[in-house]
């Protein structure tokens, strides 16, 4: 009797586009709210497999060269370098987890790789992978967009074409240049990959202020001493004055 009315219970949320759960948290899976049949339903690498989480690549690839240190710092001048950077943006990545702000790069990485894709069955899926995992309301890594482009976003899903997320992708990048650019600039993860001691000057600026502290006191002491002679010379004319009087 329970097998029957799990197989019920199953051909019924398929219909509806109920998705069961790997690891199902009830017995009849077709009410679970963590279900994902689409991720299971294929066998490996068949119709149906959901792609693997974009980012989650190492940091260093084989064949690799580590980024230089002349690299790392330019990732704190624009926000640009750092996003053309593999490894610019897994340690962006990281940074983001610690804020519990993940998602937001994750779609990002997840709309450049459809842009990629040419096969249109595959533009098809992925792009309903990436809804359901990042604009859908039901979904817990739903990143944040305006009305105007969530509705653009919706109308670009009756056919999806490689390009069905580029104006929420631009809002998305907009967000983490302007809110979350600055403090990894700032935060202690990227400031020690990038050598930078808080509060201290590095040797370009030291150099700049010396040369500038030396010209200011040279000058300001040049400018006191010639300036003493006319305050003095009053103290004769003054004396003068009063032996007249």
């Amino acid at each position: 009797m329970n097998v029957a009315l799990r197989a019920m219970c199953s051909l019924a949320a398929l219909a509806r586009g109920c998705r069961p759960a790997a690891k199902p948290c009830c017995l009849c899976w077709c009410c679970c709210c963590s279900c994902s049949w689409l991720a299971t339903r294929g066998s490996e690498g068949g119709p149906g497999k959901k792609p693997p989480e974009p980012g989650h690549e190492p940091l260093l690839l084989d064949g690799d060269a580590p980024p230089t240190l002349e690299e790392i710092q330019s990732w704190g001048q624009s926000f640009d370098r750092l996003m053309r950077s593999a490894a610019g943006r897994k340690v962006f990545r990281d940074f983001l987890r610690g804020e519990y702000s993940e998602e937001n790069i994750m779609f990002w990485l997840a709309c450049e790789e459809l842009k990629r894709e040419t096969d249109p069955d595959a533009v098809e899926e992925k792009a309903r992978f990436i809804y359901e995992d990042y604009i859908s309301i039901l979904s817990p890594k739903e990143v944040s967009l305006d009305s105007r482009v969530r509705e653009t976003v919706n109308r670009n899903m009756v056919e999806p074409t490689p390009h069905t997320f580029d104006e929420a992708q631009l809002q998305i990048y907009t967000l983490m240049h302007r809110d979350s650019y600055p403090r990894f600039v700032n935060s202690p993860l990227y400031k020690a990959l990038a050598r930078i001691s808080a509060g201290s000057p590095g040797g370009a600026t030291s150099g700049a202020a010396g040369g500038a502290t030396s010209g200011a006191a040279s000058g300001a002491t040049t400018g006191t001493t010639s300036g003493l002679a006319p305050v003095a010379a009053p103290a004769p004319a003054t004396t003068d004055k009063d032996g007249a009087q």
